[in-house]
């Protein structure tokens, strides 16, 4: 059965920016075929269970011919797959996807098309530039910078001045010399104001000011470098009273958020509200142990057999009480008290319609045996539903209890994840990275078995507590420990870093 094909514009770069529809096509994808120009951020959101094929192209430099990317559509859709062909912006500007629908539609495959925001009108308005205003212009126009090798430009640039409205060249930055002395030879004023934008939408974004007589001179001082765009027009002239993004406290920040993937979300968003631009790369995933030992405990709660329900992670409270609700419903905790470890596993269990009992004054399994022991009666009966290699000393300071009986339960595996699209150590390396944010050890870990070859002393670990800390420290990591062990003080500690 022929499958189908999704031509999905990935936006900018900013992830934030990707629209629904294009993020419900890569959550049901089974092959991502994905291009140079695809943010990080973007990429991180591409399901585990979708196939990769890299088809990217970067100025000069082709990974795979365009002949060849269309071919691989076709191939990959008539073997029934559900493809999608992620391209950075929007697909059919100046993204060569008409293209790639030709092939597709002489063999009658199905395809659809999600349009991406494009660089063109994001970029700028992330700089402070509106690409059109009434005091300045009445048109915009986007132009392709580039061309074919050995040809000479077919731009009318007498006719783009003539209009008198702002002009976006996409790709022109190599051009940038025949483009400016192109509109000034058309009567465009050397005074025009003109600006290149690198890397909009992500933490490495600048912007270089100047007029149209005076840009390449800036760029080449400024050692400018792909992707970027030329804006020129009255408009540019704006931008230092209309810069937003630059003004945010984490604004030139991209931190890694490490958590598992079902957890993230939370934390980056946070983050980016701030301004940060975030990698969400798991260095871990929670896969559930489905034994008779949670079936067990979930009948001895229906009997009243505890008192106690302990939980040291949200993790631990998703997986135990999905298994509950499967097996029985919230009733079985009836007469049972909650303890959260700390403020996520509080959330997490407000999800489903409970509030925690008791919270330690410091956020660890150390605190939490000690001060619980303190609360509990004399032979409470307590389940401790958590990772299946889970820290000894809250059991060790439980054990301590009068008469407790205490139930170390496993209820799931923490098994180490890596990025299947983008090179931590390779942005380690050259210092694209500014903050890896870790909220357990288990993250630091695993993010360190991920990426084994990197140099661990160029990590600025932001850690959520203690043991994280340690655990960071073991690999050289450079680190800082939030005050409280929850998100809204990683936040903080990365905003006191900078």
């Amino acid at each position: 059965m022929t499958g189908k094909v999704w031509l999905v514009g990935a936006g900018p770069g900013d992830p934030g920016l990707l629209t629904l529809r294009a993020r419900r096509a890569l959550e049901q994808a089974d092959v991502v075929v994905y291009d140079a120009l695809v943010g990080p951020g973007v990429l991180g959101m591409i399901p585990d269970t979708a196939r990769l094929i890299f088809a990217g192209k970067r100025s000069s430099h082709h990974y795979m011919k365009q002949s060849d990317t269309n071919r691989v559509l076709l191939e990959e859709a008539l073997a029934g797959n559900s493809v999608v062909r992620l391209k950075g912006g929007d697909p059919f500007l100046f993204g060569r996807g008409g293209e790639e629908l030709e092939l597709l539609c002489q063999h009658g495959v199905p395809f659809e098309v999600v349009p991406g925001v494009t660089s063109a009108f994001a970029v700028p308005a992330y700089c402070g530039i509106p690409v059109t205003h009434r005091d300045c212009c009445s048109s915009v126009h986007v132009i392709t910078g580039h061309r074919r090798e050995g040809q000479d430009y077919d731009i009318d640039f007498d006719a783009l001045v003539r209009t008198g409205g702002t002009l976006v060249f996409l790709m022109g930055v190599a051009a940038l010399h025949d483009i400016a002395s192109g509109l000034m030879r058309a009567g465009m004023s050397p005074d025009m104001p003109a600006a290149v934008l690198e890397k909009g939408t992500t933490a490495r974004q600048r912007r270089i000011s100047a007029t149209i007589s005076t840009l390449e001179d800036a760029c080449t001082a400024a050692q400018v470098q792909t992707p970027a765009i030329i804006v020129v027009g009255r408009v540019c002239a704006l931008a230092e009273d209309f810069k937003w993004f630059e003004r945010k406290p984490l604004s030139g920040v991209r931190a890694v958020v490490t958590r598992p993937r079902e957890l993230s979300s939370g934390l980056a968003e946070m983050l980016r509200r701030e301004g940060a631009e975030v990698l969400e790369l798991p260095a871990i995933r929670t896969v559930p142990i489905r034994d008779k030992g949670i079936d067990d405990a979930v009948r001895r709660l229906e009997q009243g057999g505890f008192d106690w329900l302990v939980f040291t992670s949200p993790s631990g409270v998703r997986v135990f009480m999905d298994r509950l609700i499967e097996l029985s419903d919230l009733r079985a905790l009836s007469g049972v008290r909650l303890a959260a470890i700390g403020e996520g596993s509080r959330r997490a269990l407000k999800q489903y319609g409970l509030r925690s009992d008791f919270m330690p004054t410091v956020y660890d399994g150390e605190t939490l045996g000690r001060e619980l022991r303190d609360v509990c009666a004399p032979g409470s009966r307590i389940l401790i539903p958590r990772a299946a290699i889970g820290n000894p000393e809250l059991i060790e300071e439980l054990r301590k209890g009068p008469g407790f009986d205490v139930t170390d339960l496993p209820t799931y595996d923490t098994e180490y994840a890596r990025s299947r699209t983008v090179d931590v150590a390779a942005l380690l390396d050259a210092g694209e990275i500014d903050f890896c944010v870790f909220t357990s050890a288990s993250t630091v870990r695993g993010f360190a078995a991920g990426v084994p070859d990197a140099d661990f002393t160029k990590v600025n670990a932001v850690c959520i507590g203690r043991q994280t800390a340690e655990a960071a420290r073991q690999y050289g990591m450079r680190v800082r420990v939030a005050e409280k062990a929850a998100l809204e003080a990683l936040v903080q500690c990365v905003k006191d870093a900078i």
